[in-house]
């Protein structure tokens, strides 16, 4: 019964990769505490968005490895149709990331700074120290409303002295850009990545609603013999 494809491999297989998802759940709540700890972010909505997808995943990973050591059918099939249904949802955001091109990314950006409240967006002018998101033609109205609220300061470096304070960032052209130009600089690359890290994680999760529906069927050899699934 030990043999790869058996009832205790299926078992083991299955808890293992549960135990993965409990950890990246647990990661991803560690990762939002650490940043909110060390002012990275101080968005309540960021850092409450990041804590109930790794709440999520590790409720989702403590039914499975619930259901996997007792061969629980019910929990076992809530397990795998909750994880199809990550799996499609994963799956399509990914390929959407890595197949998004720069006009597209900009379209994002603009829909999702105008989603943001006032504070979230003067928190990240702050820590990208820059002001205001896209200066075209669409969003001139909301591009200039942010620049007269930033309050981002910024001094050239080659003249910072105790005798040049900090000054606006909007007053030097030289020394302050648009948030939406920085952030397009590295938004492919950091696309491809988030991409490319999101669609192998959908494959293991397709590999664990697998493994439930193959350990689900399967017969446990301890279990009296004469009883049916």
């Amino acid at each position: 019964m030990m043999v790869c494809g058996g009832f205790t491999c299926s078992k083991n297989a299955l808890c293992s990769l549960n135990v993965v998802y409990m950890l990246v759940g647990l990661l991803l709540v560690g990762v939002a505490a650490w940043g909110k700890g060390f002012g990275i972010v101080s968005s309540i909505h960021i850092i409450g968005g990041v804590i109930a997808v790794g709440v999520f995943l590790l409720l989702i990973a403590i039914v499975g490895l619930i259901g996997a050591i007792h061969h629980h059918q019910v929990m076992l099939f809530f397990y795998m149709v909750i994880l199809f249904v990550v799996f499609l949802v994963q799956f399509g955001v990914s390929c959407s990331c890595l197949a998004m091109n720069q006009g597209q990314q900009g379209k994002l950006l603009n829909s999702t700074w105008g989603i943001m409240s006032d504070p979230t967006r003067l928190d990240l002018e702050t820590k990208l120290n820059c002001c205001g998101l896209l200066n075209t033609t669409q969003n001139q109205i909301q591009f200039n409303n942010d620049w007269e609220r930033c309050t981002v300061k910024w001094v050239a470096l080659h003249s910072v002295t105790q005798a040049s304070p900090l000054k606006p960032c909007k007053s030097s052209a030289a020394g302050c850009q648009t948030c939406g130009d920085m952030m397009l600089q590295h938004a492919s690359e950091s696309l491809r990545i988030l991409g490319g890290v999101g669609l192998f994680f959908s494959f293991t999760e397709i590999l664990g609603v697998w493994l439930a529906i193959r350990y689900r069927n399967q017969k446990d050899p301890a279990a009296n013999p004469s009883a049916f699934l």
